[in-house]
């Protein structure tokens, strides 16, 4: 199907969709959300694919963040929505897709960026990327799965610091924590990421889908704790600090939060 936001190619049994907003960087708005769950459904049921790369088009980010345009004036309810759908058509279904799933980072990988990638199966990151959780500053919380996942790849001490400070790590430090795989080159990114895609894809297809599902098998409490994280992040959008947060964000000054 044709898309607005994503771009899909295919090389072998290698497929690579990537997030084509570059006066955006990349953010992730709701109808790119969309269009990166039906081309990540429709890489899952292709049978000859045996491996996804996601990745952002461009030199400067991933994805910059979410487009914090499109839901600067919503209410709690709206937020809850956000929140959820986004959790239900995409951050929690990569983590169960039969393929295998390599976020190539080329960048920036801010807010629900880093979320998109840390639902990724795999995380290589160029030397020139940027990695944080940065929604406190906007007076919300990370809502596509952050408070769970960052606790899970780097402990809840860095955690805690990484998203309550809004704290970043460049790729190095990524690497070191454990929140990434491997580090490249820039240019050096993209061949990194296809030439793990293409060992994957030599062994059996059946053998990866079971191991992707004994993985994510000690997860028994997600649902739980997607369910938490939604509240949390809907019950944002009723304080004057995310209306706060927001505005300056947009209006590129600093926040003035008096809570």
């Amino acid at each position: 199907m044709p898309y607005q936001n994503v771009e899909v190619a295919q090389s072998e049994n290698v497929r690579t969709i990537t997030i084509n907003r570059p006066s955006k960087l990349n953010a992730l708005n709701i109808e790119t959300i969309a269009e990166l769950s039906a081309a990540l459904k429709e890489a899952d049921s292709d049978k000859a694919t045996r491996a996804v790369i996601l990745t952002g088009v461009g030199e400067k980010a991933f994805v910059a963040g979410a487009d914090v345009s499109e839901f600067a004036g919503f209410s709690k309810e709206e937020g809850l929505e956000l929140s959820a759908s986004g959790h239900r058509g995409l951050f929690d279904m990569i983590p169960h897709m039969t393929k295998p799933v390599i976020a190539a980072i080329n960048g920036f990988a801010l807010g629900g960026g880093l979320e998109l990638a840390m639902s990724c199966h795999i995380r290589i990151a160029s030397t020139n990327a940027l990695m944080g959780l940065p929604e406190t500053g906007l007076g919300v919380i990370p809502g596509y799965g952050g408070t769970r996942r960052l606790p899970e790849l780097v402990g809840k001490g860095l955690a805690f610091e990484m998203i309550l400070s809004a704290k970043k790590l460049n790729a190095e430090e990524a690497f070191r924590v454990g929140l990434i795989n491997r580090v490249t080159e820039p240019e050096a990114l993209i061949d990194a990421c296809m030439e793990l895609a293409r060992r994957i894809s030599a062994n059996s297809p059946t053998a990866i889908s079971a191991a992707i599902r004994a993985v994510n098998s000690d997860k028994g409490e997600a649902k739980a704790g997607a369910e938490a994280e939604i509240e949390a992040f809907a019950s944002c959008f009723d304080s004057a600090d995310f209306k706060e947060g927001t505005s300056a964000f947009l209006e590129k000054r600093k926040p003035n939060f008096t809570a």
